[in-house]
């Protein structure tokens, strides 16, 4: 019994990871890219350069654009720089300008005009698509919430199927083929185990509220604004009681703030009715500050008088816990190294990913190995497998090579990157279908290696600010993004050249007696 039931594991984890992998595979690879969003949306535009940061000066800068081309708006937003994103946001409402009635400027912090930065999404698109997958709403979120579901399960079906799951760790028999797969996929497996349950988990939790509603509309019926009210513990501002009062200038309610929270960091002010006696002016600390979300993390201040009126609700027990979750999950709190940990660890769960791809058609081939085609089920998987990894891999650097080729007046700009993203992928998946399979992985391959070890060449081509600048400037945002581009293409390349090469022939071995199949071999199959 017991082994009827590992087997039977064996058979859930192998089959929900083919069905679903490919779509898991994209999910993974741009959320592992959104833990570096902000420093993408910095290289995606060159134009916002970086300064030292000065929260007063950025504030004043702010202000006086507000006052000077916003005074009619009842609501402004302020995004303050940070480490990682050099841009000074501000936003107002305004009827007539923008999507839904809302205009955003990027301000340049020293001089206060706005900056004409090149119109994309950067880091934002790989951000949206890892939970929207580019659907509408709600059904991206839907489905991307069941793949996660889907990758719990793989994980805790994984573990059950494996019973030296530690032995399988350090057990790695290079260029044996399906057995070399193998090893790799569970040894990665392992070494990120706890990560991945805790990514897996956690993104779960962070969409509770739309895949198990009942308690919420059990509570608040289809007033879903006020449930999210409560629980980010937000208040309605004043109406404004049109009498008119000078806003106090925003540098001296920082002071105040810094003197209730010294070194907290600020990453969001909302001023409503500014210029009004009813003006209030909320500061919100930087999520960078803490890994939970903190709604008690803000302060209101009557925008006339500069005193303090409130902060923040303080969360309970249950509110810390999902608020941990969320905050694990986004890694908006972690330094430079942890990222990169986050970083490499997401890589290494698509890794998982695609090597369980991988071995699930290779280990069919075999079988065929004599055929001069596959048969029509295994050519489609072969055709899926190239183009949701390789295919994915060239979409990416198409949409980087679109950023710095599309001149920047054209209408629409962001949506042709976007469109040249889904653009290359669809070719990806045609040139899969009309070329070998290990001829069109090492074709992908080699274009996508050319594609992403060029792109340094290309930025600093079009924008003057390639290595040669960054590096000399301490613009490690910029360097950064070139120097892992240019380690992908070389990455990229040494796979390539593996699989142009000729595959070694398979030795035949001698039958063996039939036997019970044991774990490893169902996993595999």
């Amino acid at each position: 019994m017991k082994e009827g039931f590992r087997q039977a594991m064996a058979w859930l984890h192998t089959w929900t990871g083919l069905i679903f992998g490919w779509l898991l595979f994209a999910i993974f690879l741009t959320g592992t890219l959104s833990y570096f969003k902000e420093e993408i949306t910095h290289w995606s535009q060159p134009e916002v350069r970086s300064h030292a940061l000065e929260p007063t000066r950025s504030l004043e800068v702010a202000q006086r654009y507000l006052q000077d081309n916003a005074g009619h708006s009842g609501t402004w937003l302020i995004r303050m720089p940070n480490a990682r994103e050099a841009a000074l946001s501000v936003g107002y409402r305004d009827p007539n300008g923008g999507p839904r009635g809302f205009v955003t400027k990027t301000l340049d912090t020293q001089t206060g005009r706005p900056v004409e930065a090149r119109d994309s999404r950067g880091g934002e698109f790989f951000y949206r698509f890892h939970f929207q997958l580019q659907m509408p709403y709600p059904f991206g979120r839907w489905l991307s919430t069941f793949c996660a579901l889907i990758m719990l399960l793989g994980l805790v079906t994984g573990i059950i199927t494996h019973k030296k799951i530690f032995k399988e760790f350090f057990t790695f028999r290079p260029g044996k083929g399906q057995r070399s797969w193998l090893d790799g996929h569970n040894a990665i497996g392992v070494l990120v185990l706890p990560f991945h349950l805790m990514i897996s988990y956690s993104s779960l939790v962070l969409f509770m509220y739309m895949v198990m509603p009942a308690g919420i509309m059990a509570g608040y019926g289809n007033d879903t604004g006020k449930y999210f009210n409560d629980l980010f513990g937000r208040n309605d501002a004043p109406k404004a009681a049109h009498v008119a009062a000078p806003l106090v200038p925003l540098p001296s309610l920082y002071a105040k703030v810094q003197d209730l929270q010294p070194g907290a960091r600020i990453g969001r002010i909302q001023v409503e009715n500014a210029g009004d006696s009813n003006a209030r002016v909320t500061f919100t600390q930087s999520a960078a500050d803490h890994v939970a979300y903190r709604r008690s993390a803000n302060w209101t201040f009557d925008g006339a008088s500069g005193a303090l009126l409130s902060q923040g609700k303080p969360e309970s027990g249950v509110m810390m816990t999902a608020f941990s979750f969320a905050g694990l999950h986004m890694g908006n709190f972690a330094g430079p190294w942890l990222r990169w940990l986050y970083f490499f660890f997401g890589l290494a769960g698509t890794a998982v990913i695609g090597t369980g791809l991988v071995m699930w058609l290779g280990k069919r081939q075999l079988k065929h190995a004599s055929s001069e085609r596959l048969p029509g089920e295994l050519r489609l998987v072969e055709v899926l497998n190239i183009a949701s990894m390789s295919g994915l891999l060239l979409a990416v650097a198409g949409f980087f090579w679109a950023n710095r080729l599309i001149p920047m007046g054209v209408e629409g700009r962001a949506d042709w990157e976007v469109n040249a993203f889904f653009t290359v992928w669809g070719l990806s998946l045609v040139h899969a279908v009309l070329r070998s399979g290990r001829r069109a992985w090492g074709e992908q391959l080699a274009l996508g290696a050319l594609a992403f070890a060029l792109l340094p060449l290309l930025n600093g081509l079009t924008t003057g600010q390639g290595l040669n600048h960054s590096l000399p400037a301490g613009d490690w945002a910029m360097a950064g993004f070139d120097l892992t581009a240019l380690g992908t293409g070389l990455f990229l390349g040494w796979l390539a050249g593996k699989m142009l090469r000729s595959p070694k022939p398979v030795a035949k071995r001698a039958p063996r007696a039939a036997k019970k199949p044991s774990t490893e071999t169902a996993e595999a199959s």
